[in-house]
């Protein structure tokens, strides 16, 4: 007598992510389309679409494997010295002094910026962002970190 064991494979599971595409199908673009052509964003958390009556852009779906493979964090140094830690009192924010309270000090200004790009891009990564405002300059998004 033989017996055959048969093995079940999980069905791929559906893209969870979606990537923004502009196409250009006529002379008049939307500044903020133009914006978004490209960016990749969690399905659940994509700006509204069709964006505007007479949208030409679509969202083609994208492996989770392409987000955690290609997808970055750039945190510009700049952010921390001058800015953060503002030596000089140019900006009169006073983020310096709770930095400083926290026992951070401008030379950890690189320390923070690396950090700060590896919690950004791996909470980026898990979808553990929130959409904030979205206009000519491109869709802010916000990552506690």
């Amino acid at each position: 007598m033989s017996y055959y064991v048969w093995k079940t494979y999980p069905q791929p599971s559906l893209s969870k992510w979606n990537k923004w595409l502009h196409r250009n199908l006529s002379d008049n673009h939307c500044e903020e389309c133009l914006m978004l052509h490209e960016c990749w964003f969690e399905k659940e958390k994509t700006p509204k679409w069709p964006h505007h009556p007479f949208c030409h852009c679509i969202l083609e779906d994208i492996p989770y494997n392409d987000v955690l493979s290609l997808s970055s964090c750039k945190c510009p140094y700049e952010k921390f010295d001058p800015y953060l830690f503002d030596p000089d009192n140019f900006y009169k924010h006073g983020k310096s002094a709770m930095l400083e309270s926290w026992g951070y000090s401008i030379q950890d200004s690189t320390y923070l910026k690396e950090e700060i790009e590896k919690q950004g891009l791996e909470k980026y990564r898990n979808g553990d962002y929130t959409l904030g405002q979205l206009n000519v300059y491109g869709q802010r998004i916000s990552i506690r970190v």
